[in-house]
């Protein structure tokens, strides 16, 4: 279903009806461009960490608008073995319902626009009828500013006027006092004949407001002063006769109008707000982008820190799955071979995998995947909702029977949750948003600094004696140049001790010196929670939409195990691993840890040590969970970490996480 600012207040209630009987929701967004400084392959660097990577997009793409935001519901009907699907496509653009209110600016990028053209997108749609948004801060401000003016209008006399903040009655300049005497003679001819109204011409505000100070002063009965719009946006002031009994009764319908169109104005926020009271499993593919979208243009600022963003993503919405990685992740990496959303839905309709039965209710816009619809935000939610299903649902082939339908609720599905695909990036997969990330050992690593007219082929000549090398530029001056072997950075090391025109440092002394620069002010306190800096604003509207009541409530960390721990500890959740490289989009090859095993799904230890368990016994018990076991799964997640750090090896592989 098409939603614009014209039918959103006749949609909102079944979005969020939608919303709160789902089982799980998919989502969507399309953006105005994506960096505004550095090239895309820049801005991806192969070896970023997750922090750099953070810090990158925080900088330069949040200045973009996201303003098509796709949702889709997905409740399953047991007696149909149906989904029932329920598709809105949002336009979304910030209009300024009021003088005081946010004035946003947002850039583009042209060959973003571009694209977005060519695949028929409606831009007049986006900036006519584009619902609007506030997020909680700006929104917190313009209410009180509107209970500040209702407060000095209850008590400033019979005019409705009240001075802006911080000014006060002023003196009638020389070069006006013509024009306010024009003003008292149209109002004292009012006065006299039988009109009821009197509009005067479109003035400035400041003329305006010396209307108003006029007027107050000189008529302290019997006149209604309210300034309002034409067509054209030129404003002027509307006097009209009126009794006491009628002069309250307008101030009342213009109360609340403003309140209405405050209530308006926060306009698409109320949907996120659903989204995260639910807290349902929301699916996205690659959305990594779209998660820092929607915080920073919906809730708030994204935090400096990359943990501090985790903690406000996980109070926003408590449970990712983003399909991009699972495509990528065993047991779908063998058979997948494309994880671009368009190729992956269309394996995802072929064997091994079956592509679900869905239904649309009547009175609701259906898509049909025959006609394909790409990059409308709407038919890409609802297509990742379909991808999520199907794979889903090829877990159940492994367990003992079968099964054909696996809940979105299911334990098989933890391994994925919360873990966000990091484009690009070589060794590591994920941006684990629910725990710490890996740190994969990077010794075969260089950090090389050298002139701004040096190009790729010069690093190639200058490491041309190591044999095959891959270079990752970081800037204009700077690029990582990875190894072969280990066993050369020594060598290399050595040979440039003396070079005047470039600088070589291995990557540990890169890390060593970007930490001197730069400190994070994140403090952990000794029983595991983070105290975390992060404005902390109700999120709770007029209009009865109040979000959770720990919206930036510190998350207590959780720390996921690394491989040696999972290898070596008897509660270990998967068996064996053995190492492989795969090629994923693009020319970059990326490792990840593959799961080996006597069977085609790793088989699971007992949490007390005991003999390797099947998730069948598991999944056979799926039906009794409820949403507040769900809850309690969420929370036992984030445990303390059972010893230092520095005693365990950091993983560097993918860190394939516990599920029991």
């Amino acid at each position: 279903m098409e939603v614009t600012r014209q039918n959103f207040k006749e949609v909102l209630p079944e979005v969020c009806n939608a919303v709160q009987e789902a089982d799980f929701i998919s989502i969507d967004g399309e953006f105005t461009g994506i960096s505004d400084g550095p090239s895309v392959s820049a801005l991806t660097n192969g070896l970023d960490t997750p922090e750099e990577r953070y810090t990158k997009l925080r900088k330069h793409s949040m200045n973009f608008l996201l303003f098509q935001f796709g949702v889709c519901t997905f409740r399953y009907d047991q007696n149909q073995s149906t989904y029932i699907t329920k598709a809105f496509n949002f336009y979304i653009f910030p209009k300024p319902f009021s003088r005081t209110s946010p004035d946003i600016k947002f850039i583009c990028q042209s060959s973003s626009i571009d694209f977005l053209a060519s695949q028929g997108f409606d831009f007049n749609k986006v900036f006519r009828s584009g619902i609007p948004y506030l997020n909680q801060e700006e929104e917190c401000q313009l209410r009180e500013q509107y209970e500040e003016r209702r407060g000095q209008m209850n008590g400033a006399g019979p005019v409705s006027y009240t001075p802006p903040s911080g000014t006060g009655v002023c003196n009638v300049p020389e070069d006006q006092r013509e024009f306010i005497r024009s003003v008292e003679e149209k109002v004292e001819a009012l006065l006299k004949n039988t009109d009821q109204t009197l509009d005067l011409e479109p003035c400035t505000g400041f003329q305006r407001k010396l209307i108003y100070q006029t007027l107050n002063s000189k008529y302290s009965k019997g006149l209604h002063v309210e300034a309002l719009e034409t067509e054209k946006k030129e404003r002027f002031i509307q006097i009209s006769k009126v009794d006491d009994e009628e002069r309250r009764r307008r101030e009342q319908q213009k109360q609340q109008r403003e309140q209405e169109e405050l209530n308006d104005a926060v306009g698409f926020s109320r949907v996120i707000r659903a989204i995260s009271k639910s807290g349902k499993l929301v699916v996205g593919h690659n959305m990594l982008l779209d998660v820092m979208h929607t915080i920073h243009q919906f809730c708030g600022p994204l935090p400096e820190e990359l943990d501090d963003f985790k903690e406000v993503a996980m109070t926003v919405f408590p449970r990712l799955l983003d399909t991009k990685l699972m495509a990528s992740t065993q047991p779908f990496k063998e058979i997948i071979h494309n994880t671009s959303l368009a190729e992956l839905h269309k394996q995802l309709r072929q064997k091994p995998f079956r592509p679900p039965t869905t239904e649309c209710p009547e009175g609701l816009q259906s898509y049909d995947t025959s006609t394909e619809q790409l990059h409308e935000a709407g038919y890409d939610a609802f297509i990742t909702g379909l991808c999520f299903i199907s794979m889903a649902n090829y877990l159940g082939s492994f367990l003992t029977p079968p099964k054909s339908h696996i809940s979105a609720r299911s334990k098989l599905l933890e391994p994925f949750y919360n873990k966000l695909f990091l484009m690009r990036v070589i060794d590591i997969p994920y941006l684990n948003m629910s725990g710490p990330d890996l740190q994969p050992k990077r010794d075969h690593v260089l950090y090389v600094t050298f002139p701004k007219e040096w190009k790729t082929s010069d690093l190639y000549q200058l490491f041309s004696a190591f044999g095959n090398i891959q270079v990752s530029w970081v800037d204009d001056t700077s690029a990582f140049v990875s190894l072969s072997q280990t066993e050369q950075v020594q060598i290399a090391m050595n040979t440039s001790r003396y070079a005047e025109s470039y600088r070589i440092q291995t990557y540990a002394e890169y890390l060593q010196s970007r930490q001197k620069n730069t400190h994070s002010s994140r403090k952990w306190a000794s029983d595991g929670w983070a105290d975390t800096s992060y404005p902390s604003v109700a999120m709770t509207t007029a209009s009865g939409y109040s979000h959770t009541d720990n919206w930036h409530q510190a998350v207590k960390r959780s720390i996921s195990p690394s491989l040696d721990e999972q290898n070596h500890g008897a509660d270990s959740s998967w068996t064996n691993y053995s190492v492989k490289k795969i090629k994923t989009e693009g020319s970059c090859t990326q490792t990840y840890a593959d799961v080996a095993g006597s069977c085609d799904w790793p088989r699971l230890q007992a949490d007390e040590g005991g003999a390797s368990v099947s998730p069948v016994a598991e999944e056979a018990e799926l039906d009794e969970f409820s949403a507040n076991q769900s809850q309690g799964k969420r929370s036992r997640k984030h445990k303390k970490r059972k010893s230092d750090a520095s005693e365990t090896t950091p993983p560097a592989l993918f860190d394939v996480p516990q599920v029991w």
